[in-house]
């Protein structure tokens, strides 16, 4: 096995930690774990950003609209839909055409 001399690895390492130093990412402070961002789009973000050895609070967005508008400035956000109005219809009774009746075996 070919190992790769110390110095040299360390010097890729140190690279990518340069090339990654001042991104941001989104981290939802909403209940339960974290999940994909559409999840609970309503619940504030923390934003933080890499400087190269660990992840630093930067602010906090409202909700997801704003973290997108603070990670992605040029980017047009999209639109968060509004949340379900009480006693709005919703699914009817039943299990829905596409499952098979419970009788058949």
């Amino acid at each position: 096995m070919d190992d790769e001399p110390l110095e040299q690895w360390l010097e890729r390492r140190d690279a990518r930690r340069e090339e990654s130093r001042g991104r941001r990412k989104a981290v939802p402070l909403g209940e339960g774990p974290w999940r994909a961002e559409h999840v609970n789009p309503r619940a504030p973000r923390l934003i933080v950003e890499w400087d190269g050895y660990a992840w630093q609070a930067v602010t906090v967005a409202d909700d997801l609209a704003q973290a997108r508008k603070i990670l992605y400035p040029g980017a047009q956000a999209a639109a968060i839909p509004p949340p379900p109005q009480p006693g709005a219809p919703g699914p009817g009774p039943g299990r829905g055409r596409h499952r098979r009746p419970t009788s058949q075996g």
